[in-house]
């Protein structure tokens, strides 16, 4: 069996593990309040999605 001849030192194995991060999940801005929201959702904001309300607005009460 293949057995390490050196002791892998930490900046080399950081080196292999520097591309690991998460990516910025990728937002859009809604038409009808200009808040951030994920694209292809329902904007938690206002309630539109496609320019037609689909959830109606309670905060405005």
């Amino acid at each position: 069996m293949a057995v390490p001849k050196r002791k892998t030192s930490k900046a080399r194995r950081d080196k292999r593990r520097a591309n690991w991060k998460l990516a910025i999940p990728g937002m859009v801005v809604c038409p009808q309040c200009r808040e951030y929201k994920m694209p292809h959702r329902i904007c938690s904001a206002c309630g539109y999605y496609n320019g037609k309300e689909v959830i109606a607005n309670t905060q405005e009460a």
